[in-house]
């Protein structure tokens, strides 16, 4: 088939990026417009004056400054699907969140199909077999980023807050009991199991644990199961439920905020890694609720999975949402923070 010859629009939009020292042709910008990245031509000019948008022109900047040649440009896509916020966009975006979520599944070559329904022994056993799958071939997690962050300020004699929750959120005992969350829920896992999984792992304050135990025994002694309420509570089949379910708008809400949450943490942690910057930022809740967990979002799979766990962290977890944004200007101020100068009297 002959290709379309380009068009003047599309010559200028190349030309404009080509000037600010960036490489974009006409073929690129046909494959970013394919994938939704960019608007269609026809929104690219203004209709008063035929003279391209300024936001076109940066949004194809950017688009040229991430692309590599062999390397897609991973949620970083999904952040631009989520800035148009149209009903397709929200759409890819919704596919997208979907297929990440599944990705331990498919990794083990289990579909969602598969995992057994019901409260029978057989439908159980089955479910325990499958978490078991999950976990073959996994390669365990040392530390994580607050476990190295320790370590090395432990050989540096510089102190930091104190741990608040668990040595590592992802403890090879942790990650049992989440495969087994995964294919069958909170039915699946007694609190007992839970409990031990915790205590196992738990570095905070003794009292603190006790305090989540006891809100749990009131609970059920009122008639109410806290564990219907987490996110997990009917596994991985409820969580892909949620994400079609949940309304494009706010699905495109919570991809924006999660993602620039990431992009300004990314750029703290490598322009503003001193001490006070890290003590400040660890010494909230949301160090070990986003940062420890999902906040650290590289343009890969890994980070793509991140993205996920914490966008569903944003629509289904009370008060997640609200904490995050809260963690934003935390972080926007310390990033706006004049830095400290060198002994020469220059900005670091």
């Amino acid at each position: 088939m002959t290709r379309t010859s380009h068009t003047t629009v599309e010559l200028a939009l190349a030309a404009e990026v080509n000037r600010l020292g960036l490489t974009a042709t006409p073929h690129q910008l046909e494959r970013w417009r394919a994938k939704r990245w960019l608007a269609p031509a026809d929104q690219w000019t203004d209709p008063a004056t035929s003279a391209l948008r300024r936001e076109i022109v940066h949004r194809a900047a950017w688009l040229a400054a991430l692309s590599r040649p062999g390397r897609g440009i991973s949620w970083i896509g999904w952040m631009f699907w989520a800035i148009d916020g149209t009903e397709q966009t929200a759409a890819l975006l919704r596919q997208a969140l979907i297929r990440t979520i599944q990705l331990p599944l498919r990794q083990a070559g289990i579909t969602l199909c598969q995992i057994p329904q019901g409260d029978s022994d057989t439908a159980f056993e089955a479910r325990q077999d499958l978490a078991a799958r999950l976990l073959q071939g996994r390669r365990a997690i040392g530390r994580d980023l607050d476990g190295l962050l320790r370590d090395h300020a432990g050989t540096a004699g510089i102190a930091l807050p104190e741990p608040r929750t668990v040595s590592n959120p992802f403890d090879a005992t942790l990650i049992r009991i989440g495969a087994r969350l995964l294919t069958g829920g909170m039915a699946d896992v007694s609190p007992e199991e839970l409990t031990d999984a915790w205590r196992s792992v738990w570095t905070g304050p003794p009292e603190q644990l006790d305090r989540i135990n006891a809100a749990h025994l009131a609970a059920d002694t009122a008639g109410t199961d806290l564990r219907a309420l987490s996110p997990l509570a009917h596994g991985l089949a409820g969580l892909v439920r949620a994400l079609e379910r949940a309304d494009g708008r706010l699905l495109c809400e919570a991809v924006r905020a999660c993602t620039k949450a990431s992009s300004t943490l990314m750029k703290l942690l490598l322009e503003r890694a001193d001490v006070e910057t890290l003590a400040e930022l660890m010494d909230d809740v949301m160090w070990d609720q986003w940062v420890r967990t999902g906040g650290m979002a590289p343009a890969s799979r890994l980070g793509e999975a991140a993205i996920t766990l914490s966008t569903v962290q944003y629509l289904l977890v009370p008060g997640w949402a609200e904490d995050l944004h809260r963690y934003q200007d935390r972080m926007d101020r310390l990033l706006a923070a004049p830095t400290a100068p060198t002994p020469d009297g220059r900005p670091v």
